[in-house]
């Protein structure tokens, strides 16, 4: 079993002004992330949502999925969804890549359909990186410092 990773200290700033319900579910849906991939880099981002993004490289074009925060709720989202078989349609979303599951509740994602959604996001962004990452397994934060 491997170490469970502490969040970036510029993450947990802004995570921790969010509702303590939102931030359970963000932080075991990213448990489960890391569970599924735990060699994979998260790089983290505040814009419009406090996002974390989990990448098979140290790119954002290498990513296979991320789980933005809003106000109010959050998201499992897939880079290259639009890409992906999702044979149990639990893909929703309009762009012309990104698609997402509605999370509420950890059924939404602990369960074997989006598992496998996952892992077919991994072998994807596997396969379709460019060049191998230089990092392996760590917390990359894009935050800027106030």
């Amino acid at each position: 079993m491997t170490k469970p990773r502490d969040l970036h200290i510029d993450f947990q700033f802004y995570l921790d002004l969010k509702d303590k319900e939102l931030i359970s579910l963000f932080m075991d849906l990213r448990k489960f992330i890391l569970e599924l991939y735990p060699d994979c880099n998260e790089l983290l981002y505040q814009t419009h949502a406090l996002t974390a993004v989990f990448s098979v490289s140290d790119k954002l074009s290498d990513a296979f999925c991320m789980i933005p925060i809003y106000s109010n709720h959050l998201n499992l989202g897939f880079n290259k969804g639009t890409r992906l078989k999702d044979p149990h349609a639990l893909l929703s979303g309009t762009g012309k890549l990104i698609r997402h599951i509605d999370v509420k509740k950890k059924s939404d994602y602990r369960n074997n359909k989006t598992k496998a959604l996952i892992q077919e996001a991994i072998e994807f962004a596997i396969n379709d990186m460019d060049t191998p990452s230089l990092h392996k397994g760590k917390t990359i934060s894009k935050i800027k410092k106030l």
